[in-house]
């Protein structure tokens, strides 16, 4: 691993400490007891992806808290600022993370298929 490589997995580590603190910080209760699963920062750090869990919402759900997301990622990069002392700090983009769907549809196939030999 590189000098970079380790930097940049540090600011995402950093990031996924501060963002529910940053998130629990702030007046919305709905915001507070979001799942951050993951961060991924762009290899120059300017752009991070905050992956949430999606499992409890419905789509109409997870595009209200996309909006609520949005409204609050000055002040979500604000905190992060301050808190490090950065010059500053990744533009945040809040999204659902799909994957964790998949790989639960990929395992109801599984069990199908499972089944069906067992017939």
């Amino acid at each position: 691993m590189t000098e970079a490589q380790i930097k940049l997995k540090r600011t995402e580590s950093i990031l996924s400490e501060l963002i529910p603190q940053a998130l629990g910080s702030l007046n919305d209760k709905r915001l507070h007891d979001l799942e951050i699963l993951e961060v991924k920062c762009s290899r120059g750090k300017s752009d991070a992806k905050v992956y949430i869990n999606p499992s409890e919402f419905s789509e109409q759900e997870k595009r209200d808290y996309l909006k609520l997301l949005r409204k609050a990622r000055p002040i979500v990069e604000t905190f992060c600022l301050k808190d490090q002392g950065w010059y500053r700090c990744p533009k945040l983009t809040f999204e659902f993370d799909t994957q964790i769907k998949k790989s639960q549809d990929i395992e109801e196939l599984f069990k199908k298929i499972a089944k069906k030999d067992e017939e």
